[in-house]
């Protein structure tokens, strides 16, 4: 397909306002990470601690997707984006106002963030469903490069929170928040051809089709180590090389920039030749990369290097499973998102707290990047387990048009 077949398919101004909302969604949602140096310094966290403080929004995203995706069938993606950004707007603003002043306060507010986390679940639908099947690896993986807000939080909010104090950037971030709210607002439509809302036990039903229990297990790999590490890295750089909070937050960018910006090329290598082929490289090479950084590289460099690597890895594993989901589950695109994006949430809250876990328990966070390496493994032997079936069944090129 030419590029003016992928323009002409869908409607642009909703996949730009997809794009914006889960972007500056996504930064709100690892805000704490970039922030965590200050915040541990001066409320006196533990390694563990530290580690379940960034943890908490991805737990708390993970979960609220599943509500979101909800939303997203009964209502709609946009009105569904639109309730989820005034309540991150709202609680950020009371954060701001009143402080946090606890460990326990920096985890009620993570609870909070991690509506913006759910955000996954309305913006890839409300991107998805104006595109064909042909086009949904381009169209996903667009909407979804707003994972690269991850990245602005690690770029700006140590600096912030040095020039003004950790608590201002929480007021800070209201600005990009309260703009974007009003463009998505004005740019973003419902596509017209919207599955009519499901009752809660046909939502249920899903989860007895073993695909739906697959794909949540790949994307807690993918994602799962995305997030997780996006919302460490700060804390790893300063912990393991002794870097201050903003030399941390921009080496964590780097890493972070690589992996959302291949997330659009995973979609489109995943439409050229299949998101089983794409996958199945990926977990090998975000396997290899992890067990190489679990050694504790000599030079805060190396480690940038090897960890730019996973992240390219599993940011382009985040496209290429969102080019397979709508083929099989194109119907219940609003749940399968929330379920599929909750499975991520749920493995980027296990990597980033097990690396907490692991330093305050050995001294050394060799062992929580050894297992996630070792489930990245176990998802490449699922994906050759399953890839026969879903070729010869849904995958099938007369039924969908599509390459798995």
């Amino acid at each position: 397909m030419n590029k003016e077949s992928f323009l002409e398919s869908g409607h642009t101004p909703t996949l730009v306002a997809a794009f914006l909302y889960f972007d500056v969604a996504f930064m709100i949602w690892v805000l704490l990470g970039p922030l965590g140096v200050g915040i541990a310094k001066d409320l006196g966290l533990s390694h563990a601690e530290k580690g379940l403080m960034v943890a908490t929004p991805v737990l708390a995203g993970a979960i609220l997707r599943l509500v979101m995706g909800v939303l997203v069938d009964r209502l709609s993606p946009r009105k569904a984006a639109i309730i989820g950004q005034v309540v991150v707007i709202t609680a950020l603003a009371v954060a701001w106002w009143h402080g946090i002043h606890s460990f326990a306060g920096t985890l009620v507010l993570g609870a909070f963030l991690g509506v913006a986390g759910a955000s996954f679940a309305a913006a890839l639908p409300l991107a998805s469903r104006w595109y064909p099947p042909q086009h949904q690896g381009k169209a996903m993986g667009i909407a979804g490069a707003g994972n690269s807000g991850t990245a602005l939080a690690a770029l700006f909010a140590p600096s912030l929170a040095a020039a003004f104090g950790w608590t201002n950037v929480f007021g800070l971030a209201l600005i990009p928040l309260v703009l974007v709210l009003g463009a998505f607002a004005a740019m973003a439509k419902d596509a017209p051809d919207a599955p009519p809302p499901k009752t809660i036990a046909q939502y249920l039903q899903v989860l007895r089709d073993s695909d739906a229990w697959w794909f949540m297990f790949f994307y807690s790999v993918t994602f799962g180590g995305f997030v997780g590490l996006s919302s460490s890295l700060v804390i790893y750089f300063n912990t393991q090389y002794g870097l201050d909070a903003r030399t941390a937050g921009f080496f964590t960018a780097a890493c972070v920039f690589a992996g959302s910006a291949v997330r659009p090329l995973g979609g489109f290598i995943a439409d050229r030749i299949g998101g089983v082929r794409a996958l199945s490289v990926v977990y090998v090479v975000a396997a290899v990369f992890l067990v190489l950084v679990s050694f504790g590289l000599p030079s805060p460099w190396l480690a940038l290097a090897g960890f730019a690597g996973a992240m390219l890895s599993l940011g382009t594993g985040n496209g290429a499973v969102f080019q397979l989901v709508p083929q099989r589950f194109r119907k219940e695109i609003g749940v399968m998102t929330g379920l599929v994006g909750a499975a991520g949430g749920v493995g980027g809250f296990y990597l980033a707290s097990s690396l907490g876990y692991s330093r305050e328990l050995t001294g050394s966070y060799q062992t929580g990047f050894l297992i996630f390496a070792a489930l990245a493994v176990l998802a490449l032997v699922g994906l050759t387990g399953v890839k026969s079936r879903w070729r010869t069944t849904w995958g099938a090129a007369h039924l969908i048009g599509a390459r798995i």
